[in-house]
């Protein structure tokens, strides 16, 4: 069987992944930061394309990799409407969604459809995104709210989710992902918790929503009368509130700090505080476990753990104690984003799986019956 050669593209805020894989070894890859004031001189995200291309193209000069002979180029997606998981061509429409970023959500993932697209015209290559941030599988039953016409928004870790979830499938069960029901959860600078059923994310919390345990820069789930409450006490708007979502929330509102392990370090050394908070967030992060728990009628294969915070031995320890009677935990620490984008390509190729193709139609838009 061919061995595919793959370069994957994860643009973030501060920074952009890159890594260059022939089958499954990777055989390149580099994480290079970006000074904010240079940033800062484009206008919109998509003005950064070129700046960002000319680095890329410049660390792969000097480490003397050729991207001539590349199979497929991966971009994480980004500014596209809702859709189902998988792999999908980067044609027309997606790209025009990506670079006007058309769901609203103004994010640097939108430059990975594009970078995608442009290294691929120019090496006679195909372009394709992964399951992007905007993967929305959940069930009916997970839509409805309290409030008419308002409907819970799947905004996920989809990428490494799913391929936690697809190599512990094959590496430990051997059998398909389609087969098996799991509880997944991405626990770093943003923690995202899933059920997956069959193939199929049917339920999760919202991070970019607020919904959820918190996280280091989250506040996650409160109630409301106590965000109004907040508000009217401190004389705020929406607009100053906002970035407790996202920025400024868990950890930060209550320490000012984002690092979890200068969090558990403070705690380490006597901070009562400290050792609150990390106590609290993880009792969050299994109440939502048992809740997906429920969603999955107690058939459940295995928790799984991802995440850069899942390297600390007691936050899984204390979620092994708690929630193993549920399933047997795993613990996968870091993330597969890259390999994920080029497992999900080479799948593709190898016709394991199929390409999609973009509508540019959100999946879900209302009921019927409504």
């Amino acid at each position: 069987m061919k061995k595919y050669k793959v370069f994957t593209i994860n643009p973030g805020s501060t920074s952009t992944k890159i890594a260059l894989f022939e089958g499954e070894e990777c055989l390149y890859t580099q994480n290079v930061s970006h000074d904010a004031a240079e940033l800062a001189k484009y206008e919109t995200i998509s003005d950064q394309l070129p700046y960002r291309r000319n680095m890329i193209l410049d660390l792969l000069k000097e480490a003397g990799q050729s991207i001539d002979d590349v199979d497929v180029f991966v971009g994480r997606g980004g500014g596209l409407f809702a859709m189902e998981g998988g792999t999908y061509d980067v044609d027309e429409l997606l790209l025009n969604h990506a670079k006007t970023m058309a769901n609203g959500v103004i994010h640097p993932a939108a430059l990975g459809p594009q970078l995608a697209a442009e290294f691929a015209s120019k090496n006679g290559a195909r372009a394709m995104v992964v399951n992007p941030p905007d993967v929305d599988e959940y069930q009916d039953l997970a839509r409805m709210t309290g409030i008419k016409g308002v409907y819970r928004l799947a905004h996920l870790h989809s990428l490494n989710l799913k391929e936690t979830a697809i190599r512990h499938s094959k590496n430990v069960l051997h059998k398909k992902y389609e087969e098996a029901n799991y509880i997944v959860c991405h626990i770093g600078g943003g923690i995202s918790v899933s059920a997956h059923r069959e193939g199929k994310m049917v339920d999760g919390f919202d991070i970019v929503g607020g919904e959820g345990p918190m996280a280091p820069t989250r506040c996650g789930s409160i109630s409301v009368a106590n965000l109004l409450d907040y508000m009217k006490k401190n004389d705020l708007g929406v607009a100053d509130v906002k970035p407790l979502i996202t920025k400024s929330g868990g950890f930060v509102s209550h320490e000012g700090i984002s690092d979890a392990i200068e969090l558990t370090n403070r705690a380490a050394n006597g901070d009562k505080y400290a050792e609150m908070l990390w106590n609290t967030m993880i009792y969050q992060i299994e109440k939502c476990i048992g809740s997906m728990a429920v969603v999955l009628h107690g058939k459940v294969d295995g928790i799984l753990l991802g995440g850069g915070m899942v390297h600390n031995k007691d936050l899984v320890q204390q979620i092994t104690d708690t929630c193993s009677f549920i399933a047997p935990v795993f613990a996968y620490p870091g993330e597969f984003e890259m390999e994920a984008m080029a497992a999900g390509a080479i799948r593709v190729l190898d016709g394991e799986e199929e390409l999609k193709h973009y509508t540019g139609k959100p999946c879900f838009t209302g009921f019927d019956f409504e």
